[in-house]
């Protein structure tokens, strides 16, 4: 949906909520799920969707070349395709992800050979004239970063998706950024990280001299093409479980000259480390994805990070009183407490209402609404993605925008 026609601003939700990994299964989704979305949040006006396909989706669509026929679908329902989710490359759902969903990572020819084929699909399914973002994984967990090596192949993979970005736009007029997502646990946790990944190993050396040469752009125009298709997904709960504040992260990202087109509408937990929010907290942690964990003591000066809740619950006396555990698991947006915890919400309308947003692609993604004990599930998945959407937009409309 076109929230802002000042900035070409749209807001969606991501189809990475649903179970749906075939093909046959993601183009249901159309008329059934985002159907029932749609005419719950944007009845009359054409809905934009936020599509995660992953791998094998995305090869069954072009193999069987449907995507002439998944044109004509989405226009047939009032729906359009401006934005993809290409972080987990298998399985999503029903099955143990966690550290897995970021393999392959950037030092591996299966990530870039996967994303290739997501521009393409983004390429003719982008209704003309409107740009296009893939939100990618953060380069790779951090255990597998510790290889200086992986981390310059990763810049040099990047450039390559890069230099085909700069071909699309320069032959056909279509604009598709690529944005890493900055999550706990990995390469790229904050902003800060992600800047410094940029400056050092993507913007300079060998990375910018691959992409002046595979596109024949002139070095001193380079780099400006190379920050125009790689940037950052800023995922607001990402954020704020690593007590950075969405808005300052946007700020810094802006600063540095790092674009960022598409922003995640997501919230985490809050807990104080007290005896009956860690008790309620194990409810929360399940065999499925990681919900990394970062605890703050009461003086702010220090942080403890923990690859998984479980392990941080397991340290939890060591915390002190006062502390403070954020978690890394995505919670509906329009509940500011899920009692006895409130949520990382605060920040993210901090993040919506104060933001250098610009033009970028906004997505709401609770994908882990499935798995929130049942106290906190007492709607339907389409209500409750609706309601997401619902409160995000009156959000911005208070920005009193034109």
């Amino acid at each position: 949906m076109l929230v802002s026609a000042s900035t070409a601003r749209h807001l969606t939700y991501c189809t990475n909520v649903h179970a749906a990994e075939s093909w046959e299964e993601v183009q249901a989704l159309f008329g059934r799920e985002i159907a029932a979305i749609k005419s719950r949040f944007s009845p009359e006006a054409p809905f934009g969707v936020g599509l995660r396909l992953g791998a094998r989706a995305v090869r069954e669509l072009e193999s069987a070349g449907r995507l002439a026929a998944t044109r004509a679908l989405l226009a047939e329902l009032g729906l359009y395709v401006f934005t993809l989710n290409g972080f987990p490359h298998g399985s999503f759902h029903g099955t143990r992800i966690k550290e897995a969903v970021y393999r392959p990572d950037w030092s591996e020819t299966e990530r870039v050979d996967y994303t290739l084929a997501l521009v393409r699909v983004l390429a003719e399914l982008l209704p003309a004239g409107m740009d296009g973002s893939i939100s990618t994984v953060p380069v790779c967990f951090r255990e597998r970063a510790l290889d200086p090596s992986r981390v310059r192949l990763a810049a040099h993979h990047l450039a390559r998706v890069a230099a085909e970005l700069e071909r699309l736009e320069r032959e056909r007029d279509v604009r598709i950024a690529l944005a890493l997502e900055p999550e706990p646990a990995c390469l790229l946790e904050t902003s800060d990280e992600a800047i410094r990944f940029f400056e050092e190993h993507v913007f300079r050396g060998a990375a910018l001299d691959h992409f002046a040469t595979a596109t024949r752009v002139d070095p001193s125009r380079a780099e400006g093409a190379l920050r125009r298709h790689l940037g950052v997904c800023l995922d607001a709960c990402h954020a704020s479980v690593e007590f950075e504040h969405p808005v300052d992260a946007l700020t810094a990202l802006r600063r540095a000259g790092i674009s960022v087109p598409k922003i995640q509408v997501s919230a985490g937990l809050c807990a104080p480390a007290n005896p009956e929010a860690l008790r309620a907290l194990a409810a929360f942690a399940d065999d499925v994805y990681l919900h990394q964990a970062v605890v703050r003591c009461r003086s702010g000066a220090e942080l403890r990070r923990f690859v998984d809740l479980p392990e941080a619950l397991a340290a939890a006396g060591a915390f002190g009183e006062g502390a403070e555990l954020r978690v890394h698991f995505h919670v509906p947006v329009f509940a500011a407490t899920l009692p006895p915890f409130t949520t990382t919400r605060h920040e993210l309308e901090r993040l919506l209402r104060e933001g250098e947003l610009g033009p970028a692609h906004l997505e709401v993604e609770t994908y882990t609404f499935g798995l929130l004990p049942p106290q906190h599930r007492q709607v339907a998945l389409d209500e409750a993605v609706a309601r997401e959407l619902a409160w995000t937009k009156g959000v911005l409309d208070a920005r009193g925008e034109p």
